[in-house]
């Protein structure tokens, strides 16, 4: 511990001998999150731009909750809102997120908090998180330096080399609804991977990707000496695919910070063989993903591959996946789609859109993540190959292109509840579709290996 720390830490011993608390934040403070940034201000901008601090005002969220509830004859009850705004359920300001435009903004989202009071995990889905209200701030640093606002402490939960960290962040990433169904089964897919072995080697917790980690300081506080972390400390901006549809701070970090974890996520082969009078082959791997993909709430992920054969004059002579701009890739007639989603159904076995109408589902559409590391595993080789025939123009083909897009909800849900009057349409413009770069091909004769691919 350095000189600033040892004083600080002696200031706090002093101050408990002589019957005198140090100047802590009150609960009330600690659960405001702008209380959090003098101290932490890089945690606390990419927060502010996350997901997480977006939660409780997503109007994708507030739309679909407001007509879950309508559907539902209000049986939804808290259902999206503990999630969303966990710290307003708790204190009993909201029972069913109907009110949440007229709350106070450190009551919504998922805050500071509420992650950093957690001291258990209840039940492996749907926000089962247990918050000691202690007034004890915890992470994964285990010498925290004593701080002269909160009480602070080590927690495996917030450590992420540690694997009871996964447990954490899968108790608000597994969810199973009302009606029974495992809608998200995030935590769940990486209990199955490589990702979960015991061997800390082996091992890579939620965090390890989606809260990176880098060599920086804890904290910044005035005349204390806060030593530097050898990438012990974690980034705060928990990518996945979501991003803000409205104004809303760090924008394009957020966007920079999904594409770094985004493009990677699937490595590709593209090969133009002879085999069956000619054919184009298509390999996607989800290599570095702990988790299906896509993940999370994967019925609502719009996923496809594009694939093109251009002869000589740059003329198309094939193409599948080639989907007009603002419209999703399902109701396009082309017969040899190839798409990566969850396909989920009412009890009649009709395709639905929202969660409170599924009963069943359908992963098959999916690619699986690494289960195993031994090659002599059949399910070692996890890829997925998809096949087009190419007989009638194989001689022709002089370029072929092949990427994948996502996006994280279809058009057909922001439409609908634009149409019913709940979300302002112009959020319509504002859904990026994202292309992968790691599953982005070209294809030319020159550059194919002897097999015939590109990878």
């Amino acid at each position: 511990m350095r000189s600033g720390s040892l004083l600080l830490a002696l200031t706090v011993t002093l101050a408990a001998a002589c019957g005198e608390e140090p100047d802590y934040f009150t609960t009330e403070e600690l659960r405001d999150p702008e209380n959090c940034m003098d101290c932490h201000p890089q945690h606390y901008r990419e927060w502010s731009g996350s997901m997480h601090a977006y939660a409780g005002d997503d109007p994708v969220f507030l739309a679909m909750n407001r007509l879950g509830q309508e559907a539902t004859g209000g049986a939804l009850g808290d259902f999206c809102v503990s999630c969303h705004a966990p710290v307003a359920v708790r204190l009993g300001m909201t029972t069913d997120g109907l009110n949440l435009p007229e709350l106070p903004q450190w009551s919504k989202g998922v805050t500071c908090y509420f992650c950093h009071s957690v001291d258990s995990v209840g039940e492996l889905h749907n926000t089962g998180l247990v918050l000691a209200d202690d007034g004890v701030l915890r992470g994964g640093l285990s010498d925290p330096v004593p701080s002269p606002k909160h009480r602070s402490a080590y927690s495996p939960l917030h450590d992420g080399e540690s694997q009871q960290s996964s447990a954490m962040c899968g108790s608000c990433h597994d969810v199973i609804t009302p009606a029974g169904v495992h809608i998200e089964k995030t935590f769940a897919e990486w209990s199955e991977t490589i990702f979960a072995h015991t061997d800390p080697q082996r091992h890579l917790s939620c965090s390890g990707c989606h809260m990176k980690s880098r060599t920086d300081v804890a904290a910044e506080v005035d005349g204390l000496d806060v030593p530097l972390r050898n990438y012990g400390v974690h980034a705060h901006t928990f990518a996945g695919i979501d991003t803000a549809l409205t104004p809303w701070p760090e924008m394009d970090a957020q966007r920079e910070a999904i594409a770094e974890i985004l493009d990677p996520s699937l490595l590709s082969r593209l090969c133009v063989v002879p085999l069956d009078g000619g054919r184009i082959d298509y390999r996607l791997d989800n290599v570095n993903s702990g988790h299906m993909w896509p993940s999370g709430a994967a019925h609502d992920r719009r996923a496809w591959a594009e694939v093109v054969a251009y002869d000589a004059a740059g003329d198309v002579l094939f193409s599948s996946g080639v989907v007009p701009a603002g419209e999703d890739p399902d109701p396009v007639a082309d017969p040899s789609l190839w798409e990566m989603r969850e396909l989920v159904y009412d009890d009649a076995g009709e395709e639905v859109l929202y969660f409170w109408e599924v009963r069943d589902y359908d992963r098959s559409l999916l690619l699986p993540p690494a289960v195993t590391v031994d090659p002599s595993d059949p399910r070692f080789d996890h890829s997925v190959t998809r096949s087009w025939s190419a007989a009638g123009f194989f001689q022709d083909i002089a370029r072929v292109t092949a990427t994948v897009y996502i996006r994280a909800l279809p058009f057909a849900v922001i439409d609908d509840l634009a149409d019913r009057g709940l979300l302002d349409p112009a959020v319509r413009d504002e859904l990026p579709t994202l292309n992968l770069a790691g599953a982005t091909q070209e294809w030319t004769p020159a550059a194919a290996d002897l097999g015939g691919c590109v990878q």
